[in-house]
């Protein structure tokens, strides 16, 4: 592979999987949503191996076959979303099925940011190929890391948890930079979040300082169209004080299924307004 790229990896992996002969594919994403997609087409009858490795084999078959039930493992970045909710509003909650192999790093930054989480329960996913965990966070006194933050590929931090440290260090005292190096001119939308009184500074397209601790305030904001910050947007208000509006939630729905509903049901003073 010219990058580690996981949609890059995952559609040299569908045209391997049907080539006549073997197809060795090197320096492969071994992120979460490929491993999962290799174990799927291995239950419809492709010949994948070395999955979560940095060689994968793949011997071509002449057909794949239904698969009726393969229950696809839980999303890692939507547990790290309910961590960022619970930390930034110093709150007590237990996030479940959290896939942990893909949230081990970002856990221990924030242990040695000095956040107490819990392993309440270890298990194995439906599909049993993953390790999951039932996490218990609580508030905590946090401290900003002693060096940046940014991602890297699995296993590494997820590019797409980076900025659900955002709000997290809005919560810690010091000053961080993150440094989104992937995606261009991403890192701009976390300044929307000085609308809200965090001190947020961008150093240029990719690089951003945040100071905490910063109480929160009420605002009105249009969602950017990055998914993540967007999602940011909204912990940030959650941990607001007053009532906060925000617009154009295109952005949050498509990534985040009935999260208005269930941020009800832990209690959040939040409703959709026409």
């Amino acid at each position: 592979m010219y990058e580690m790229s996981d949609m890059g990896t995952e559609n040299t992996i569908l045209a391997a999987v049907l080539l006549p002969g073997k197809t060795i594919i090197r320096f492969p994403s071994s992120n979460y949503m490929t491993q999962d997609l290799c174990y799927f087409l291995n239950r419809a009858g492709a010949n994948i191996k070395g999955i979560g490795t940095q060689v994968l084999e793949i011997t071509g078959v002449a057909a794949l076959k239904p698969v009726t039930d393969y229950p696809i493992m839980p999303d890692p970045i939507e547990s790290m979303a309910f961590i960022a909710i619970a930390i930034a509003t110093s709150s007590k909650l237990t996030i479940q099925n959290c896939p942990i192999d893909f949230l081990r790093i970002e856990l221990e930054k924030l242990r040695v940011m000095g956040q107490k989480i819990q392993f309440v329960r270890e298990y194995q996913s439906k599909n049993k190929k993953f390790a999951l965990a039932d996490i218990f966070v609580q508030p905590s006194k946090l401290i900003a890391p002693p060096d940046k933050i940014h991602a890297q590929p699995y296993p590494g931090i997820n590019i797409d948890n980076l900025h659900f440290f955002v709000p997290i260090l809005n919560c810690a005292k010091g000053k961080t930079i993150i440094h989104d190096w992937v995606y261009e001119n991403r890192a701009i939308y976390a300044t929307e979040l000085s609308k809200l009184g965090a001190r947020v500074e961008l150093l240029d397209p990719h690089r951003l300082v945040v100071e905490g601790p910063t109480a929160l305030k009420g605002a009105e904001i249009i969602c950017p169209p990055a998914l993540r910050p967007a999602m940011n947007i909204l912990i940030c208000m959650l941990a607001a004080k007053g009532k906060s509006i925000l617009r154009n939630l295109y952005s949050i729905n498509r990534g985040y299924e009935s999260i208005i509903e269930r941020l009800k049901e832990l209690g959040a003073d939040i409703k959709e307004i026409d």
